[in-house]
Parts: structure tokens; C-alpha cells; sequence
């Protein structure tokens, strides 16, 4: 009889990603680092996800899927950059961030204006973050109608430099 172990793995893998529970709503992607994956010793968490990824695509940060593939040198690299965007998003007005998104995952930042488009209710614009390219973020366009926009890359001097720039487009 072969034992598997992959329900066991995804279950323990499920368990670190959990945040434990809190009754009040994160503001920030900082508010969120309470889980497993955030606070045991990074070389543990990161042959934790490499173990369960082996077995199948796993749920996971995004900085998390940027540390293991070099692309980031720390954990705290990657909270930095979360930081830097929340620091500047959330100085502005309009600018909110939502915690619930795919799991695994922190969450995104959107601008709530935008989502009153010149035809009725759009998509708003927001701020995503992502492993894909080394700006680490996504801008996705407001939008209105069937299917989704596509992701613009951005870095965070790009939102900084442009980031009135996008508001009127709202």
C-alpha cells in the first residue's frame, strides 16, 4: 500500500497561509502579515513552498513566488515593497485597499472613484502586486463591459511619477 502525503502537505501549506482571525478589516498588506508564511524562519517557509509546489501549484504571495525564483533577495524586500505603495496610496484620497482576493494572496489597492464610468458601474483601476516582472506591480485600467483589462507593468517610482496622471483618467 503507497502512502500519499500530498493532502497532508496542502493541509499544512493551507494552515501557513491562514491569517488568524481578527474582526477587524486590514487597511494595509502589513495588517495581513500575521500568518505563518510571514513570520517563521524564512528558509523554512521557503522549502515549505517549494515541497508543496512540487506537488502542484501552490497558493502563495507573491513575494513568496519571487523569492523562490530569485527574483527577490528577502521576505522583507518584499514587504517593503508593499509598504512603499501603501504608503503612497493611502495618503490619497479614493485610494482603498481590499484584503479579500484570491488565496494566498495579499491583497490590491483600487481607486473607488473610478468605478462610476462614463457608461455606468466599471471596474475600478487597481493596484496589484505581482511576481511576473521586477516592478513588482500591476496596473489594471478601469474598465467597463465584458472581459477583463490588461494588466499594465508598473514599478513604484511609475505609480509615484504618474499617479495624478492616473486619477483623472477616473
Amino acid at each position: 500500500m503507497a502512502v500519499r502525503v500530498e493532502a497532508m502537505l496542502s493541509l499544512e501549506w493551507s494552515d501557513a497561509l491562514e491569517v488568524p482571525n481578527s474582526s477587524d478589516l486590514a487597511n494595509a498588506p502589513a495588517e495581513l502579515r500575521r500568518s505563518w508564511v510571514n513570520k517563521a524562519d524564512e528558509k523554512q517557509v521557503l522549502a515549505t513552498y517549494r515541497a508543496v509546489n512540487a506537488v502542484g501549484d501552490a497558493p502563495a504571495p507573491w513575494w513568496l513566488r519571487a523569492l523562490d525564483r530569485g527574483k527577490i533577495s528577502s521576505r522583507a524586500e518584499g514587504h517593503a515593497v508593499e509598504d512603499a505603495v501603501t504608503e503612497l496610496l493611502s495618503a490619497r484620497p479614493g485610494w482603498v485597499f481590499v484584503p479579500w482576493v484570491d488565496y494566498g494572496e495579499i491583497g490590491y489597492w483600487e481607486f473607488v472613484p473610478s468605478e462610476s464610468g462614463v457608461y455606468g458601474p466599471a471596474t475600478p483601476t487597481t493596484v496589484q502586486f505581482t511576481a511576473a516582472h521586477r516592478g513588482w506591480i500591476h496596473l489594471v485600467p478601469a474598465h467597463h463591459g465584458p472581459g477583463h483589462a490588461q494588466p499594465i507593468d508598473f514599478t513604484i517610482d511609475d505609480l509615484r511619477a504618474q499617479i495624478e496622471d492616473i486619477e483623472l483618467i477616473a
